[in-house]
């Protein structure tokens, strides 16, 4: 989000302004135009190719259609003219060099398309109504998303929207997980806006199935669970038997989230949430940490859940674990070999790190992903998807 404000004249000349709000942190256009339902979709494609933003003031389904019709260019850019006569057949593009480039390469690939995509931008008025034809009714989704509305106008990315939108419906719907569904009781984890959703179940499955420490049960024992999101870690040691859980995390919509949940689960009472970057004061019988997995930089607040630069948080993981630790007592890793695959990061990195931090591995779980991308050939990073698997690490202190 940024505190600055668009100026421009509507469709009758009078002039507007409002807020700029981004969640994904994209500064305040430089160039923007309105722009309705006269535009074609080829020429909003060139102004947003050529630095412009398009302030959408027409119908509020044809600035969707115009969103899918700049996909469609996107996926399959159209020739037309001399260009499609004189067209050559198309080749695929050469591999790059190492998984590494290519990763990169895609991710330069899914910036730029972002960027296009957010280039329609939508106005909110300040009771979070959109003032255009056929427009739906998003107060309800903005007021979760970001709190009562306070009587800012505002201008918006469409593609923005759409994902407060979605994540409204994903809150209300909740996302099944097989773990907790096993475990008995309900089964549902709600993702907040902002906060990344379970949707790759498979490390929750680790965290069901590995041998609790044998003091992780006892009257006394406490588990940490570090940077909980939406809790659905802590609630599963909890349906374990764990009597008491500390969920750490140092968002406040994470927070939020992790305590709502808990609730809908019925493990409010034992878990306590606590507002901290890493670890809490204190010891544990168990630790558990399910870091971002891959050591790059994230650009939006939802990408700091996959983007860990320098690897961060595994490393201060590793290297304040064994202080925090009650004799016997475990950490728990949970980290996919993704960036291993990528070129990203080495194991010998990985157990290096280990050793120093006078961390011995007793014991590893692995299980391997079921999502899509893991079975599409056509995937840039389908080798390494392909290849990739998911480990819940048991450390313990050097004896």
């Amino acid at each position: 989000m940024t505190n600055a404000t668009l100026q421009w004249d509507d469709v009758n000349g009078q002039p507007q302004h409002a807020a700029w709000h981004s969640e994904a942190g994209r500064p305040a256009p430089a160039r923007m135009q309105v722009a309705d339902d006269r535009l074609a979709a080829d020429a909003a494609y060139h102004l947003i190719c050529e630095g412009s933003t398009l302030l959408w003031q027409g119908d509020f389904f044809n600035a969707r259609h115009l969103m899918e019709a700049l996909k469609r260019r996107l996926d399959k850019p159209k020739l037309r003219g001399k260009a499609q006569k004189n067209a050559k057949p198309a080749h695929p593009p050469a591999p790059a060099a190492t998984p590494a480039l290519a990763f990169h390469q895609q991710r330069q690939v899914q910036a730029r398309r972002a960027h296009i995509l957010g280039s329609i931008l939508i106005p909110l008025n300040g009771d979070y109504r959109i003032p255009l034809r056929r427009a739906p009714d998003v107060q309800a989704a903005c007021t979760q998303a970001w709190g009562p509305a306070d009587g800012t106008a505002r201008v918006i990315a469409l593609r923005e929207l759409q994902g407060i939108v979605s994540a409204y419906e994903w809150r209300k719907n909740g996302v099944q997980i097989p773990a907790l569904q096993t475990l008995g009781g309900y089964d549902r984890i709600h993702p907040h806006y902002g906060v990344f959703s379970p949707v790759r179940g498979e490390y929750v499955d680790l965290v069901a199935q590995a041998p609790l420490p044998a003091t992780a049960t006892q009257t006394a024992a406490v588990a940490w669970d570090i940077g909980t999101g939406t809790g659905v870690l802590a609630a599963v040691l909890a349906r374990r038997g764990v009597p008491q859980v500390i969920a750490t995390d140092h968002a406040a919509r994470a927070l939020a989230c992790a305590q709502d949940n808990v609730q809908r689960l019925g493990v409010a009472a034992q878990v306590q949430l606590c507002n901290v970057d890493l670890f809490p004061p204190g010891h544990a019988d168990l630790i558990v940490c399910n870091p971002p997995w891959l050591p790059v930089r994230a650009t939006t607040s939802l990408e700091q859940a996959v983007y860990d630069p320098d690897s961060r948080m595994l490393r201060g993981f590793l290297a304040g674990l064994a202080a925090h630790l009650r004799p016997g007592g475990e950490g728990w890793l949970i980290l996919s070999d993704l960036a291993e695959h990528l070129g990203l990061r080495s194991r010998a990195d990985l157990l290096a790190w280990t050793e120093a931090a006078g961390l011995r591995v007793v014991g590893r779980l692995d299980i391997r992903p079921h999502h899509r991308k893991a079975q599409n050939a056509s995937d840039p990073l389908h080798s390494a998807r392909a290849a990739e698997v998911t480990s819940l690490w048991r450390l313990a202190g050097v004896a």
